[in-house]
């Protein structure tokens, strides 16, 4: 591994620090929630952006979206993130159609609930696999072409609040799968910093998802009490989808150019009062 300085960019103009054009983004996780928000925010903001998700159906159809919306070529592949063949596949695929891969977002992952003391360990090897394995296994094969491309890159890893503190959600294996994607993340940093690679974690806190609907749907007592705890943050509102995708763009962003082995919370100040 050689030794190289990222860019000083204090002379870039602040457009072109904003700007992601012409860079390639991998997004796993990338059909649905925070994951196609953020294909949306890339593509917007010039990147050429490849969803991977289980869902193909699903993948094209949000790439297609962001083909017409954005004006820009956007496409998708099926991988599950624990089956190494098929995410080296979609790296790969990234490089031929677009001659690159520059950004590399660890976006899928799994929310379950589980009592700790009822908790199996099919239970806890799948969340830890998905959320943790699965991000490890996305990293490696996307620092690969980076490294191979000689051009700087950038490995955003999407944890938790959870993952810097517990929970009382009965998750005891997703707050330890998100401590964990931090504790990867520093790792990254120090290992791919000497080939201009940054790696950098999102932490978002409550936000409504596709998945929180859902619940929502069924159980309007739990929706009137996680909007009071909106109500109770300091911005005053549960997020979107939208907020953590906007953080996400700031990291793959030149933007962030000094910045390694850091978690951006994003979570309206509710962690500052729970």
């Amino acid at each position: 591994m050689s030794q190289q300085s990222i860019p000083d960019v204090s002379d870039v103009s602040l457009g072109d620090l904003q700007s992601i054009a012409g860079r390639v983004a991998v997004v796993t996780g990338g059909a649905r929630g925070i994951g196609e928000a953020t294909c949306h925010r890339l593509a917007e903001a010039g990147a050429f952006v490849l969803i991977v998700d289980l869902d193909g159906d699903a993948a094209a159809r949000t790439a297609a979206a962001i083909t017409a919306r954005h004006s820009i070529d956007c496409s998708s592949a099926v991988a599950d993130v624990l089956d190494r063949d098929a995410v080296s596949a979609a790296a790969d695929a990234a490089v031929a159609r677009w001659g690159r891969l520059d950004i590399w977002v660890n976006n899928a992952g799994i929310f379950p609930a589980a009592k700790l003391i009822d908790m199996t360990d099919a239970e806890w090897d799948q969340t830890l696999d998905i959320n943790l394995k699965g991000t490890f296994i996305g990293a490696q094969e996307g620092a690969r072409r980076m490294i191979a491309s000689a051009r700087p890159g950038v490995i955003i890893n999407m944890t938790s609040i959870a993952g810097l503190r517990s929970s009382r959600g009965l998750r005891a294996h997703y707050v330890a799968s998100k401590h964990g994607v931090i504790g990867l993340t520093k790792s990254l940093a120090v290992e791919l910093g000497p080939d201009r690679i940054r790696a950098l974690a999102v932490a978002p806190g409550t936000i409504l998802t596709p998945g929180i609907s859902v619940e929502a749907d069924n159980n309007p007592d739990w929706t009137a009490n996680i909007q009071a705890m909106g109500r109770g943050f300091p911005l005053g509102r549960l997020g979107t989808a939208d907020d953590i995708a906007r953080a996400v763009l700031f990291c793959a962003s030149d933007m962030s150019m000094f910045m390694t082995g850091s978690v951006l919370k994003v979570e309206a100040g509710g962690d500052a009062v729970m």
